[in-house]
């Protein structure tokens, strides 16, 4: 969110032929199908960390913001919670320096 504005983020997938068909023969409509499974996967994530901010928030007396939006927007500011890809390169580092 900046200034307010829910910033729209467009994913693309390309896929083969038989990966298209592998799909339809799943669902109905794959694209409806991927849709799903990302707000789904996106929904999970964001309860998870409304939860955890939630909790933080009242052990330190923070103020929680009004909406979930802004919760995971302060989330990620105040270093609460990390991308997976920021975990997973701390990671790699200590797995590096131990070799």
């Amino acid at each position: 969110m900046v200034n307010g504005v829910i910033q729209m983020t467009e994913i693309t997938i390309t896929l083969t032929e038989a990966q298209l068909k592998g799909l339809e023969y799943a669902a109905v409509s794959p694209q409806e199908w991927c849709e799903n499974a990302i707000l789904n996967r996106a929904t999970v994530s964001i309860d998870d960390i409304v939860q955890r901010y939630t909790a933080r928030a009242l052990d330190e007396g923070v103020s929680i913001p009004a909406t979930r939006d802004e919760i995971v927007t302060d989330a990620f500011a105040r270093g609460w919670v990390r991308t997976a890809a920021e975990v997973e390169a701390d990671a790699e580092a200590e797995r590096a320096e131990r070799a």
